[in-house]
């Protein structure tokens, strides 16, 4: 009797056991469906807000654009500050789905355009620009950094296999890295290909990248939103701009500063044969960086737009579309 009570025990035991282990495994299987099913429906929202944020982007975009049209149509011989693409476009509620909608233009004429440093022939042929690279040299030296980044940015986007000197770099110094890789030999399409360049670095970039930008060769500088340290980079020794920073920017609160006539009267034969008749400075501009932001909960969307505007119809056309990072 009690042999068979003391098995009943036991097995009373087995049972209570095995009921615990199966409401374990129900508890996780259905903690793990909840999980998943939560991960799932977070992740169609976050797909569904960043198509939403994308089409409002090119809203934003197209809005640009149209700003871009006008503003040519009312003053076709400047582009400056006092311009309606110069005013921010302050955040604009989105009531219909719960975010807010914001943007800037920038014209990209008002920074040095890297591939300036090389000119190609019409056989796509590239060689150094040595004018371009002695403006460069002392947009370098003005914000303080190394003068030799100038021949080595430019040996990355010319044609041929010789280093400048006496600095330069070439397919040698990138295959000895790891990984290796080669120059390029060819414009570039963004700034930050800077970072391609050995020891270049971030902190280096973050300084440089506010006065630099990639666009064709031929672009000309607007003297009307170029930044004072890029003015003064134009002539050699000058320090007027970046020392009146405060009276420029005053200035240019109320028209196009400096202007053409005011620029070139202090320039010296030569210095106006290289940026005169070189074609090297302008009161307008083609380029313009849109950059557009997207809250839409706690997802924020960026898109910068490198928008062209050419034609006698001043048409405005996206070339080139970033998402996130410049």
């Amino acid at each position: 009797m009690s042999r068979s009570f003391a098995s009943m025990r036991r097995q009373r035991g087995v049972a209570l056991v095995m009921a615990i282990l199966i409401v374990a495994l129900a508890t996780i299987l259905a903690a793990e469906v909840g999980f998943k099913g939560y991960l799932d429906q977070r992740r169609t929202v976050n797909a569904f807000s960043l198509d939403q944020s994308f089409e409002i982007a090119l809203g934003g975009e197209a809005w640009a654009s149209d700003a871009l049209r006008r503003d040519k149509m009312q003053s076709p011989k400047q582009d400056d500050f006092t311009e309606e693409w110069a005013t921010p476009i302050p955040p604009i509620p989105l009531e219909d789905v719960g975010g807010e909608f914001e943007g800037t233009l920038e014209d990209l004429t008002g920074r040095f355009n890297l591939n300036s440093l090389v000119s190609f022939d019409n056989s796509g042929v590239g060689k150094v620009n040595t004018q371009a690279v002695a403006r460069f040299e002392r947009l370098l030296e003005i914000l303080e950094l190394e003068t030799k980044w100038a021949n080595i940015i430019a040996d990355w986007i010319d044609t041929d296999t010789n280093p400048n000197f006496p600095d330069g770099a070439e397919d040698p110094v990138y295959t000895n890295l790891s990984p290796p890789y080669r120059t390029a030999n060819m414009p570039i399409t963004r700034a930050s290909e800077l970072l391609a360049m050995p020891e270049f670095g971030a902190e280096r970039y973050r300084r440089l990248a506010p006065f630099v930008t990639a666009l064709p060769a031929d672009a000309k500088i607007n003297l009307c939103t170029a930044s004072p340290e890029l003015l003064d980079a134009l002539v050699s020794g000058s320090r007027q701009f970046t020392l009146a920073r405060e009276s420029t920017k005053q200035s240019r609160a109320q028209r196009c500063f400096p202007n053409k006539q005011e620029f070139e009267q202090p320039l010296t034969a030569d210095q106006k044969q290289e940026l005169v008749d070189g074609n090297v400075i302008d009161e307008t501009s083609d380029y313009f960086l849109a950059t557009i932001w997207v809250t839409l909960g706690t997802q924020r969307f960026t898109l910068y737009s490198l928008l062209y505007r050419s034609g006698p119809s001043n048409q405005v056309r996206p070339i080139l579309r970033s998402y996130g990072t410049l």
